[in-house]
């Protein structure tokens, strides 16, 4: 699980700081893998090798999307629906990092391996973007 905090400016021109939680289990995992095409890390290594910028955006936001998710109280759960994901996705803190991951290919190493679990972690494939 990767804890972010991040501080942005909201839109009544509030600046705010809070964590964001990213995961992604072994069953998310292995049904993102096999969803695509010779799977996730391959799909990555492609793209960054042939600078798909395009592809590399989408896949970006569909990982920061996928991934996002609230801890329950107890830490039993982390739970990811439809409207959490989308309440996520209409905040400056979602443009924010997906802006850092298209530009960063470092944090978006460190994304990639954060919300991987950790008995699946391997190193994220560099990732040349728009450094």
């Amino acid at each position: 699980m990767l804890k972010k905090t991040m501080t942005y400016t909201d839109y009544n021109g509030e600046q705010r700081t809070e964590d964001f939680y990213f995961n992604l289990t072994r069953a998310e995992v292995t049904e993102f893998e096999t969803s695509v095409d010779g799977g996730l890390s391959e799909r990555i290594k492609q793209i960054s090798q042939e600078k798909k910028v395009p592809a590399i955006m989408e896949l970006f936001k569909e990982l920061i999307l996928r991934s996002y998710g609230q801890k329950s109280p107890d830490g039993r759960r982390f739970i990811k629906n439809k409207e959490l994901t989308e309440e996520f996705s209409q905040t400056e803190a979602y443009s924010d990092l997906y802006m850092e991951l298209a530009t960063n290919s470092a944090s978006a190493a460190a994304f990639i391996n954060g919300i991987m679990p950790a008995d699946m972690k391997q190193s994220a494939p560099a990732l040349e973007i728009v450094d």
